[in-house]
């Protein structure tokens, strides 16, 4: 990935913060038959080892659990916010016409080895870490407990469990650092304007 220094994510806390607040991954493989991606939920424990580590689970007719059984090498990328930037949000625009569009975005890349659990005890603790934290908001989160009885059972027997032992963070954050504060500010009141305001929000911060 090519990181200017000017958007350069280095912060082991910044890097975790993207992780966690965007934990849609897509898991990059590669195997016999060429590059593939699967797009997954992951739980992040930026405490464990030197870079952390991610779990989740997938299922068991993906045939990504077989493929890269054994410490296979892989990268998952994390999106952030982004958006659309139009050069007529910034003042100085107007006064020089010397902007154009852009996009701005955060991403980090997670490089790693992956190693599968095919264990009911490591699927159910992730699945029920997983639903603990995606219901946190709702006013009466589900649990695997309001199930009927065996029919989560049932459903762990088709799932599999994935766990990646993180070697390297990389992290980039384009947000229009490498323009005047003005116009850093102007595109942020209108992307907030527009509904959005996890960008705008992620450019207030940068500047």
């Amino acid at each position: 990935m090519y990181i200017p220094d000017h958007f350069a994510v280095t912060r082991p806390e910044d890097l975790a913060r993207i992780v966690q607040d965007h934990p849609l991954g897509m898991l990059v493989t590669h195997g016999g038959g060429g590059l593939d991606a699967d797009h997954i939920p992951f739980a992040f424990d930026p405490g464990e080892g030197p870079h952390g580590v991610l779990r989740a689970h997938v299922a068991r007719a993906n045939p990504l659990w077989r493929r890269c059984a054994g410490g296979a090498p892989v990268m998952v990328v994390f999106r952030g916010a982004e958006a659309y930037i139009s050069p007529s949000w910034y003042p100085s625009k107007h006064e020089a016409h010397r902007q154009v569009p852009t996009w701005n975005y955060e991403v980090v890349h997670a490089h790693g080895t992956l190693t599968v659990h095919d264990d009911e005890r490591f699927v159910r603790r992730i699945v029920a870490r997983l639903t603990k934290r995606h219901e946190a908001g709702e006013p009466v989160p589900w649990k695997m407990g309001d199930a009927a009885p065996g029919f989560v059972d049932e459903l762990l027997r088709h799932i599999v469990g994935i766990e990646i032992a993180v070697t390297s963070l990389v992290g980039k954050a384009k947000l229009s650092q490498n323009k005047e504060p003005r116009d850093r500010a102007g595109a942020a009141d209108a992307l907030q304007a527009r509904g959005h305001g996890a960008a705008a929000d992620a450019m207030r911060a940068a500047g």
